[in-house]
Parts: structure tokens; sequence; C-alpha cells
């Protein structure tokens, strides 16, 4: 993850970001491969329906998603013939979440051409819940972020509907932490960042994202990969330490006060611009 790439030189504002890239590199195996899957695996195993959840109307994304993995060589034929032994499409989209690296949703166009997330295997959440979002309409999904639909709504639908078949498009969206955990979920008492912390308390989360058409059942593969950098890692790095402080001091307070950085933002810039 090249840390100079993920903030623009400019005032922080919501931006879709996108670029062209290989699918089949975001979804291969990479070398924390066995540790990634066994931690899956741990939480799959702990509470399966917090963080796999696929309704019937995710069994052809999810028999097309498979086929790609296939081909990617992210899973074998053989893996993939057990999966779809299965049946069930919860049965099978847990399984294949065992298997790979990234967490996943499956999105799917009603009538309307609005996409609805009918599908996910989310082991490493951003401070969100799966089973709130299960069966809802973009818009619905987005409603939390302030501002966000107001200002991307149309233009994501407008992208998911045109999404050509191919190559993947890549983006990112990043936040602070006072973790280093992968699993974020609401449900878990992390410590939460406030004008207390210290340089090595924080931590940048960043989301890797890829979205993958599904041409054949009308679908969108959204992929998503969590990168973690210490503050202090990014302190040394004076382009991206320098966009970071100009983007915390643009925010806007209620995106502020929805990532978690109401009463740390200040504090943050504080231990970011200082020499020490």
């Amino acid at each position: 993850m090249n840390l100079s790439e993920l903030f623009a030189d400019e005032d922080y504002r919501f931006h879709m970001g996108l670029r062209r890239g290989p699918a089949a590199e975001f979804f291969q195996p990479t070398i924390q491969h066995d540790t990634l899957v066994e931690e899956r695996g741990c939480w799959l195993r702990q509470a399966p329906q917090t963080y796999s959840t696929f309704l019937p109307e995710s069994e052809a994304l999810l028999d097309e998603c498979m086929a790609l993995a296939r081909d990617w060589g992210s899973i074998t034929p053989e893996q993939q013939a057990s999966v779809t032994a299965l049946g069930a499409p919860q049965d099978r989209g847990l399984r294949l979440g065992e298997m790979w690296e990234p967490d996943f949703l499956l999105l799917r166009a009603d009538a309307a051409r609005q996409f609805q997330l009918v599908g996910g295997c989310v082991c490493f959440p951003s401070s969100w819940s799966l089973a709130e979002k299960i069966g809802h309409p973009m818009e619905f999904i987005h409603g939390p972020v302030p501002g966000l639909n107001a200002q991307l709504g149309r233009s994501i639908d407008s992208f998911l509907a045109k999404l050509a078949p191919g190559a993947a498009w890549l983006r990112h969206n990043w936040g602070l932490s006072r973790s280093p955990e992968l699993n974020q979920h609401p449900s878990r008492p992390l410590p939460r960042l406030d004008d207390s912390v210290t340089l090595a308390e924080v931590w940048l989360r960043v989301e890797q994202q890829a979205l993958v058409a599904l041409p054949a059942s009308g679908g969108v593969l959204f992929g998503i990969r969590i990168a973690m950098r210490s503050l202090a890692e990014v302190k040394r790095d004076a382009t991206t330490s320098d966009r970071l402080v100009r983007a915390l001091r643009t925010m806007p307070a209620e995106v502020a006060a929805y990532k978690g950085l109401a009463t740390a933002r200040e504090r943050v810039t504080e231990l970011l611009i200082s020499r020490s």
C-alpha cells in the first residue's frame, strides 16, 4: 500500500476515486493467506450469522462468483465443487468466506435497476453490521454517512448499472482507529478514539475495495481488504502526514462524528505536526 496515494492534495470531500485493475490480483491469495483465513474461520465459527448472510436471491450471483474465483486461481476446482455441493446459498457463501482472503458482498439489481445487498461475508467490518444492511438498497446502506447520498448517491447507482465485465474497478476508503484489530464489528468492546490518545495508540485503517461485474446474473461482486498502518508510520511520510492533517482540519463536523473523530481529530492533528 503506497501511503502517498491515499490522500489527495485538497480539502476533505467524498469522491469515488476509481481506477481499473486486474480482478484476479485483488482476489488471489497473498503471503498472509494462512493467517487471514485462520482468523476468518474463527469468527465464522463463533458467530456465523453475524459475519455471513446470503439471501435466496443471491444464489445465481454466488454461482457466478465462485466460477470467477476458480478462473482467477483464488479457489481450486475441487474447492468450487465442495462449495456447490452444499446446496443452500447461506451454507455455500459461508464456506467461500472461509476460503477467500477478502471480505465480499453481492449486489443484485431489481426491476428499477436499484442495487440491493443480497449476500455477504464480512469478517473484518469497519464499525458496521452486515445484519443491519442485508436486503437493503445502496441508498439505505450509505444513509448513515452524512452527505454521501447527496454527493455521490446517483453516481454510485449509475456506475454500478453500467459496470462492464472484465477488469475490476478499484478504490479505497480510510479511517482512524484506536485498535489495530481487523475485526472492528460494532458489537466488540474495542477502545475508542478521544482527546487522550498517544501516537502509539492511533492506526490508519484503509479499506481497499474492488467492484467486479457479474454479467450473467446481473449482479456485482464487491471485495474488501483491510490494511492497517500505525500513525507513527504515517507521520514519517511527510506528504501523507500533511495531507491527512488537511483532511482532518477540513472534514465537516458531522462526518468527523460519524468516523468517531469528533473528540480526537484535534489531538491527532497535534500528534502529526509535533516534532517529537
